[in-house]
């Protein structure tokens, strides 16, 4: 008997996605609960399994747009279980066709298929290809290109003119649409600060150790920008709000959005009640967060929701930008890179490790002193970690003034 395996339901407000990968081959055998390919969304990846045991037949293509429903494969639960089926981690990841070509293209190298047919046909190393496309794969032009110029570098040649269309996947598409929507639809505003990250630094180095060995996670910077962000947020809630019709919504607690980079685009995962949780869960919920980006695995729910967002382009050596607020939410911070610059104190000229801070915000609902007012707070409480116990000075809080 055969049974369809079909799009499943993956969101309300999703109604196709993309084949991105085979995992199994045509005609490749699937145990039950085995992954067979990789879809795509407009707002995640995720990999659809078998639900019978039996040989898989493709029916749709990779990179073939689908709606929720659409029959992907077939699983024929009559074959018979070849005597050396390949255990899940060697499932093949080519197709049928190209399937000898293992020794020649190796699991680990991602190809198009048609790059796959061309590489297997002229037992080329793939490890000596150079991928020009996307997340590292190798296209049809890497192969011809080792073929035409053994020797050098494909891509190298001098005065080169090629053009290589790429389909857009979902994932950027919907990142285009949404920071255009943005951009047409808010009364967007920017506003700055700087923060000496002087103090910071020194506790991270004086406490990181220890603070690894109790925690089993890293003390990094982002504690430290969340936990100031929840703390402002709760003094200034019309950043933590959004903009419903002829309503503003506030929250009572702080679901922060951490911007991160995944290979497959920008995505922007939720911690969950930031507000409530102490450094360490903070730090820890950053790691799984931004691991499950890496790799593609994280949810809808995971990243779905979200009051007020963090990104960091210092990672990436910017010194100062705009960014473009996460819609709904009213606002986002834009950290940067620390640079060493003299600044003025007490009328000395000293060294000081500076980071430019910048919190675009929806002028419709934050006014100045609201904006100003949140990056102030967090400067502050940057500059000052103690304060962080408290959100405020430990004096203040004790005569709840």
């Amino acid at each position: 008997m055969a049974i369809e395996i079909k799009v499943p339901t993956v969101g309300e407000s999703i109604n196709e996605v993309t084949l991105v990968k085979w995992i199994k081959a045509d005609g490749a055998w699937a145990d039950r609960d085995e992954v067979i390919a990789e879809l795509e969304s407009e707002k995640a990846t995720f990999e659809i399994n078998a639900e019978q045991a039996g040989a898989v037949k493709h029916i749709a293509k990779e990179g073939d747009t689908l709606s929720i429903g659409d029959v992907v494969c077939s699983i024929d639960t009559d074959a018979v279980r070849p005597a050396e089926a390949p255990k899940k981690e060697e499932a093949p990841v080519a197709k049928a066709q190209v399937a000898d070509s293992a020794a020649v293209a190796k699991s680990d190298v991602k190809t198009t298929p048609v790059a796959a047919a061309i590489i297997a046909d002229k037992k080329v190393d793939s490890t000596k290809i150079i991928a020009s496309g996307a997340n590292g794969k190798i296209v049809k032009q890497d192969v011809l290109e080792a073929l035409n110029n053994p020797g050098r570098k494909p891509g190298m040649e001098m005065f080169s003119r090629n053009e290589r269309p790429e389909k857009m996947s979902n994932l950027r598409k919907t990142v285009s649409r949404r920071l255009v929507e943005a951009k047409n639809t808010t009364a967007m505003l920017t506003t700055f600060n700087e923060v000496d990250m002087g103090p910071v630094m020194d506790i991270r180095k004086k406490y990181k150790d220890k603070f690894k060995e109790a925690h089993g996670v890293n003390l990094g910077f982002m504690s430290f920008f969340t936990k100031a962000c929840t703390y402002a947020l709760q003094k200034f809630p019309a950043v933590n709000a959004y903009i419903d019709g002829d309503n503003i919504v506030y929250h009572d607690y702080c679901d922060v959005s951490i911007a991160v980079s995944a290979p497959k685009g920008l995505v922007v995962p939720v911690i969950r009640n930031a507000e409530s949780l102490s450094m360490a869960e903070i730090e820890a919920a950053v790691v799984e967060l931004a691991t499950k980006a890496k790799n593609n695995k994280l949810t809808i729910e995971e990243m779905s929701g979200g009051t007020f967002t963090i990104t960091n382009g210092g990672i990436f050596g910017s010194m100062m930008s705009t960014p473009i607020i996460n819609i709904p939410q009213s606002a986002i911070l834009g950290m940067h890179n620390i640079v060493e610059r003299p600044m003025a104190v007490n009328g000395q000229v000293v060294i000081k490790p500076m980071m430019y801070l910048a919190l675009s915000y929806d002028h419709r609902i934050i006014d100045g002193r609201e904006s100003v007012g949140f990056l102030v707070t967090v400067k502050q409480l940057l500059e000052n970690p103690s304060l962080l116990l408290f959100g405020k000075d430990p004096i203040d809080a004790l005569l709840e003034l």
